[in-house]
């Protein structure tokens, strides 16, 4: 079933659009991550699902029911912040329950729906204390509490885990993942951090200068980039892009990258003679990064990157000359004009 739909969704602020045609749907149970750099679109379109903003046209299709003219209190979609926006005067207590008091759900609720809440969040000790007395971990938990507590056919979060410290952002994603595989609550994660976008999203929706690029798996995302700005974005370090000729534009993922093989290597569209900048070594991995001239022979430089296994020193230095190359099938094809992926019958032989 479809809990949330978008059709040809837009906001305009003056002559620019934040939001650009969206369409978009998110079935029950589903968590969709909306990933883009900053100025993306990303956080208006959040706030045009929950209610904050009023779109410039389209559509917005809440469990069959149109919401676009629905004030957000009276939107069953629960929303946590970036800056979580307890109320410091009040307990956490008062902080969950708020909610429940501001919708008048009846008192006789609220004890069984706090239990409910706290106990899955592990917060059911914290009931007494004020927001200032909590660690950043401990109040993102009850942000999510006071959200779930209302019971919700939507979660939308903005950026929720952007304040925590970076030693606790790990332990914070698995927790949020495990909230969503109790609940099944039907969300939208608003980030621009691929890593959480990646790691927790069933399906993730790539959106630059307020237009969706792509919307699949994070699978799909990486391996089959559907044009040149995911394919440049999704990844770490992204997939390499390199000019074939005036038209098409090869991407291949740096550990596709092969460096100086032994042996002959078939079937190579990447043939690359590369000047090593520097090598990173980063415990699991060797990262290489060099210069090289673009296939093309416009005389571009070209920034590479190569990922080779920790397990043994790739012998490399800065200023060295190597060969760096890539098989067909390991390539993408980009169309140059207009960024799009080209078919496999497209690839230059």
């Amino acid at each position: 079933m479809t809990v949330l739909t978008l059709r040809a969704l837009e906001k305009h602020y003056g002559s620019i659009k934040a939001v650009d045609h969206v369409d978009l749907q998110l079935e029950s149970g589903e968590f969709m991550a909306i990933l883009g750099p900053s100025g993306s679109g990303k956080s208006t379109l959040m706030r045009l699902v929950a209610g904050l903003e009023p779109p410039t046209s389209g559509d917005i299709i809440v469990d069959g029911q149109s919401v676009v003219n629905v004030p957000p209190q009276h939107r069953n979609v629960a929303m946590v912040f970036q800056s979580f926006a307890l109320y410091p005067h009040m307990t956490v207590r008062d902080n969950i329950l708020f909610p429940l008091v501001s919708r008048k759900v009846p008192k006789q609720e609220h004890e069984a729906r706090l239990q409910k809440a706290t106990s899955m969040l592990g917060v059911e000790n914290l009931l007494d204390r004020r927001p200032s007395r909590l660690s950043g971990g401990q109040q993102q938990r009850v942000a999510l509490a006071r959200a779930l507590v209302r019971d919700p056919e939507l979660f939308v979060f903005d950026e929720p885990l952007s304040a925590l410290d970076a030693q606790i952002r790990s332990r914070a994603r698995a927790e949020l993942r495990e909230l969503h595989d109790q609940t099944r609550i039907t969300t939208l994660y608003v980030t621009h951090d691929q890593v959480e976008a990646m790691g927790l999203a069933d399906r993730v929706a790539v959106i630059n200068e307020g237009r969706l690029h792509q919307v699949g798996t994070p699978q799909e995302l990486y391996n089959d980039p559907a044009d040149l700005f995911v394919a440049g974005f999704i990844g770490n370090p992204p997939m390499n892009l390199i000019p074939l000729d005036e038209t098409t534009v090869a991407g291949l993922r740096p550990e596709h990258m092969l460096v100086d093989p032994e042996e002959d290597v078939p079937d190579l569209l990447i043939d690359l003679a590369v000047t090593i900048e520097h090598i990173e070594y980063l415990g699991s991995e060797w990262l290489a990064h060099g210069q090289a001239r673009a296939v093309a022979g416009n005389g571009q430089q070209l920034h590479v990157i190569a990922r080779l296994p920790a397990s043994a020193h790739p012998g490399l230095v800065s200023g060295q000359e190597c060969r760096m190359v890539g098989q067909r099938k390991d390539v993408c094809l980009f169309d140059r004009a207009s960024g799009k992926r080209q078919v496999q019958a497209e690839v230059p032989a």
